[in-house]
Formats: C-alpha cells, structure tokens, sequence
C-alpha cells in the first residue's frame, strides 16, 4: 500500500512539475521563406531553361519521328516487305527511344531539382532550429505540408517565418494579404 501511495504522489508530483513548464509551440511558412529567398528565383530559371532545353531535343526527335512515319504512310504499300518490315522496326525503335527520352528527361529534371533544392531547405531549416532555440520554442510546425495545410490556425505572433529570413540576412518582403473565403 505504502508503494501505490508513493507512486501516485510522484505521479502528481510529476504532472505538476510539467504543467508548470510551459510548451512554446511556433510555426513557419517553408514555402513562403523560400520564396523570399535570392537562390529561389535561381534556382527556378535554371530549371526553366533546362527544362526548355530538354523539351527542345524531344521535340525534334519528335518531328523527325512523325515525318519518317508520314512518309512510311504514304509509301509503305508499294514498298518491298522486307523493306517496309525494316522501316516499321526502325519506327517501333524510335518510338519506344523517344518515350525513354522523355522518362530519363523527368528523372534528370526531378535529380537536379533534388540538388540544387536540398541545401536551400537545409539552410533553411537550420535557420528555423536557430531562431527556434533563440526565442524558447519547444516546436515548430509547419504550415503546409505536402500542399496540405496543417496548421487551420495560428497566431500570426507565433510565426516564425520572418524571423527565419532575419536570420538568414534575407530582407523580407510584405506577405500578401490572406483572402477569407466567402
């Protein structure tokens, strides 16, 4: 019996002692820091043109396909079988390179989007870790994640996402002004 009392006082004492510390909770806007960030605008014309370049060399492999299949159309009846198998293999053969082009044109898209995006993020989540430590919070949420808002409301006291841009010596702009919907 003299255990269950102990345990229970320390039980209380416990709960007591952490009532009595307070959680700070924080979040930040990730998306809304990048997009103050100087790398950011870099970074998305950089991509832009790669991405334009690469859409350039499928788009001629494109229309070089599509005339060599035109004429295929227009003369593959009177060409010799032997002929014509060659031509529909060699077609096949284009048709299924250019499908893999535009695979392996995503994945090299996808790959340097992950390189040149990952040490922005990590900067920035080193900055939030910093002004988070700095000003007492126990946690920082994220406003959005996986364009999904997690957080339905927050004291605009409690956004951190300023402070971070500070702290990473980037001068913040105005944010726009959130629209209620009606």
């Amino acid at each position: 019996m003299r255990k269950l009392v102990l345990l229970a006082v320390f039980g209380l004492i416990t709960f007591a002692s952490q009532a009595q510390t307070a959680t700070k909770v924080g979040y930040a806007d990730v998306e809304y820091i990048f997009s103050q960030m100087p790398e950011s605008k870099q970074i998305d014309a950089e991509l832009k043109s790669m991405e334009a370049q690469l859409k350039g060399q499928i788009e001629a492999k494109i229309k070089k396909f599509q005339a060599e299949l035109k004429l295929y159309q227009e003369q593959g009846q009177t060409m010799i079988d032997a002929v014509r198998q060659n031509t529909e293999r060699e077609l096949t053969q284009q048709q299924q390179n250019i499908e893999k082009l535009q695979q392996d044109a995503q994945t090299t898209l996808q790959n340097k989007s992950n390189q040149m995006l990952t040490p922005v993020y990590d900067k920035v989540g080193k900055a939030i870790e910093d002004v988070a430590k700095e000003n007492g919070f126990s946690f920082i949420l994220s406003q959005q994640v996986a364009a999904q808002d997690v957080i339905l409301y927050g004291d605009d006291k409690l956004d951190i996402s300023d402070l971070v841009l500070k702290k990473m010596g980037v001068t913040v702009a105005p944010k726009p002004l959130a629209t209620t919907p009606k």
